[in-house]
């Protein structure tokens, strides 16, 4: 029970409101067991009850207020990741980036490198602001419902709108990697539009920093034999690099500036 709360609240904090539908099918437990949660949160303060859900605590005048403290998160570790994912990508390349906070980076990253022009579809609301009316970008904006603690589509517009897309590569972010579970995730939105995205592509490119490697998670995107490669920062465990040789997981570990 305790550790079901403690999920609904990391819920909360990413992505601003959960449901209770969604989190019964996550759960595998009874709309009521959920409603049961929400109001013994409630009661401690944590978070408000809405019709069918919960938002956060600090909702104000019926608006929540998104933070984004992952995008200010290892900021250093995810520029490096980003600018070495940066050179697995050739020019006249098309592209998918995804709402992650290190593929944010990655936007940045190319919106500040003019030399190689590219294609790129993207449901992140933040990569295109980035991305939009740059000479060397052809932008294509995937539609669909807006949510997430980083804004994005998601949602079945948002897939049936990728599935319509092939690109040369795909650069997603997950909430971890587990070695015996695979790609993971902490929503079930977000998996659904990473795993169209990994539909349109033959390589698929996970950048992930070190922080990354290990921990719970709710939903499995895809095992790790359908990645092209792991793109991660030099940080690292000794540990989890031998893993990645043991099971020829293709790890790459970005290099710190000069």
């Amino acid at each position: 029970m305790q550790e079901r709360r403690r999920i609904i609240l990391q819920r909360l904090e990413e992505y601003g409101s959960v449901k209770v539908n969604e989190l019964s099918s996550e759960f595998g437990c009874s709309e009521v067991t959920i409603r049961s949660d929400i109001r013994a949160l409630e009661k401690e303060g944590k978070l408000s009850r809405t019709h069918g859900g919960a938002v956060r605590k600090e909702e104000e005048g019926g608006v929540i207020h998104y933070r984004a403290e992952s995008l200010y998160r290892n900021v250093e570790l995810k520029k490096q990741i980003a600018a070495c994912a940066y050179e697995f990508i050739e020019d006249r390349d098309t592209i998918i980036i995804d709402d992650a906070s290190t593929s944010f980076y990655l936007a940045v990253y190319i919106k500040e490198q003019p030399e190689k022009h590219l294609a790129i579809v993207t449901n992140s609301l933040l990569a295109a602001n980035e991305l939009s009316g740059l000479s060397h970008v052809e932008l294509f904006m995937v539609g669909g419902h807006v949510g997430g603690h980083l804004a994005a589509t998601m949602g079945e517009i948002a897939e049936d709108s990728m599935a319509k897309f092939h690109v040369d590569k795909a650069f997603i972010g997950v909430h971890s990697i587990n070695f015996d579970a695979g790609l993971t995730s902490i929503a079930t939105p977000q998996m659904q539009v990473k795993q169209a995205i990994m539909k349109t592509t033959d390589k698929v490119f996970v950048l992930a920093d070190s922080t990354k490697f290990g921990g719970g998670y709710l939903s499995i995107i895809c095992p790790i034999k359908f990645v092209y490669k792991i793109i991660t920062d030099q940080q690292v465990s000794k540990q989890n690099v031998i893993r990645a040789e043991r099971e020829s997981v293709p790890l790459v570990i970005a290099k710190r500036p000069e």
